[in-house]
């Protein structure tokens, strides 16, 4: 057995494809209007649809899960989500860990977490 996706419920998915492509380079690889799969095994689901299977609420803004990215450049990054055309709601702005690895915590569109990093091993004086 193996997992081969991770799946998670969007209002819009037209608005989510444009915000996984801007900022992390995700590509459409499967596009069901309700169901959208892309790269890195990121699938897309109409919350409606969702809910409608499930027979209640999909909860958004939970911190009961989160997608996570790796980013060599995080401040470029944390410049790209700044400037984005949505407004971003943080719950950790960019910083770095003890050890030097740097992380910030923000939610999509739609109140998914997500947590972006620089690989573990990469730490301020290995960028200078």
């Amino acid at each position: 057995m193996r997992l081969k996706n991770v799946l998670i419920t969007v209002q819009d998915t037209k608005r989510a494809k444009k915000f996984y492509k801007d900022l992390f380079g995700l590509d459409v690889i499967l596009d069901g209007d309700a169901n959208v799969m892309l790269t890195e095994g990121l699938v897309l689901q109409d919350r409606k649809v969702w809910e409608d299977s499930l027979g209640e609420k999909a909860a958004s803004y939970s911190s009961a899960s989160e997608l996570y990215f790796e980013e060599t450049d995080l401040e470029g990054f944390a410049g790209k989500l700044q400037a984005y055309e949505e407004v971003i709601r943080y719950t950790d702005r960019l910083r770095e860990l003890p050890g030097g690895q740097k992380m910030l915590r923000f939610y999509d569109p739609d109140g998914n977490l997500i947590e972006v990093r620089t690989p573990a091993g990469i730490s301020a004086e290995k960028e200078t």
